[in-house]
């Protein structure tokens, strides 16, 4: 049977909030590896360490959640201060994290980093949606568009939006910390230092080759995929499950977001569409070849097939004879 999530501010959406932290706290026992093709920047960190910044995250966001109901913000408000509370929530996990590391709150906003873009992109989808789910309850969705009816928002969507923002919010905090140090010597001897990883992650030619493959995929990501995304109506996200970190796709309307894409990226979703026109028709054009070249190849085999049957029918006969 489907639960749906509470439509309105009451007990029920209480209860149903900390059955949410509960139960995300509970899926920190599970195995916290990533299981995909994606690499992530916590993947640097060893089981111990990750379920620590996790749990960290998820302290902190209570916190928020906590602090928004209490200021009983608007949810005009709360629009407006989605992007500055997702900068403090990243900012205040990772002092909880590692409370003597120094870091400029300022970096946030003057950094041009091509990942922090992808992500802050798109931070209305990473928090904003869920504070108002669980400070505010699914009525206050009605201008979104689902596949679902607002009105009946299932509960597993919520638990969705919430361990994808726990799970990059995790990721964002490394990055951070990682975007500090100067050189390769310095990472490996703030991991050592910290007790962070494993010794995988202690050789120069380990940190190099996993900092390049991600800077690859953030690019790839900015420029490919996130113009992709916006044009299909998707939303990467990540899960926790009982077998490690899976990522999955969601359906969203993000018809907004293409006011944010870059003119490269505008090019890349102009590509897309010509791809969707030419290639079903290049499909259907080489299909026809195909039969046409196939039907051509058998009549011909056929043919030197019956050819040399009778030609040898024909000595045999006349041999007889």
């Amino acid at each position: 049977m489907i639960q749906y999530w509470p439509f309105y501010q009451s007990l029920e959406l209480n209860k149903q909030v900390v059955s949410l932290f509960y139960n995300t706290r509970q899926k920190l026992s599970y195995n916290l590896s990533n299981n995909t093709n994606y690499k992530l920047y916590i993947d640097l960190l060893d089981y111990n360490n990750k379920r620590k910044l996790f749990s960290n995250v998820l302290i902190e966001l209570e916190v928020v959640i906590l602090d928004i109901i209490a200021l009983d913000l608007t949810i005009t408000s709360i629009k407006l201060l989605s992007s500055k509370i997702l900068f403090d929530l990243i900012y205040k996990s990772l002092k909880r994290f590692i409370p003597k590391l120094q870091y400029n709150y300022n970096d946030f906003f003057s950094s041009s980093s091509i990942y922090l873009r992808t992500v802050f992109n798109q931070y209305h989808l990473l928090i904003e949606h869920l504070l108002i789910y669980l400070t505010h309850g699914s009525s206050e969705m009605q201008g979104h568009f689902f596949v679902f009816d607002y009105e009946k928002t299932p509960t597993s969507y919520v638990y969705v939006l919430f361990e994808n923002l726990l799970v990059q919010v995790s990721d964002l905090i490394i990055y951070c910390i990682l975007s500090q140090m100067n050189s390769l010597f310095s990472i490996i001897n703030f991991i050592k230092n910290n007790n962070l990883s494993n010794i995988s992650y202690f050789s120069i030619r380990s940190i190099s080759l996993f900092l390049n493959t991600l800077l690859i995929q953030n690019i790839i990501q900015f420029y490919f995929g996130q113009p992709k995304s916006i044009y299909d109506s998707r939303y990467k996200v990540w899960l926790l499950s009982s077998s490690g970190l899976v990522v999955k796709s969601i359906y969203v309307s993000r018809w907004n977001d293409i006011y944010l894409l870059s003119k490269f990226q505008l090019f890349v979703f102009f590509l897309v569409e010509i791809q969707d026109l030419i290639v079903p028709q290049v499909e259907k054009c080489f299909f026809i070849i195909s039969k046409i070249f196939l039907y051509l190849l058998v009549s011909f085999f056929g043919n030197t097939v019956i050819f040399c049957i009778r030609f040898i029918l024909s000595n045999i006969y006349n041999n007889y004879k």
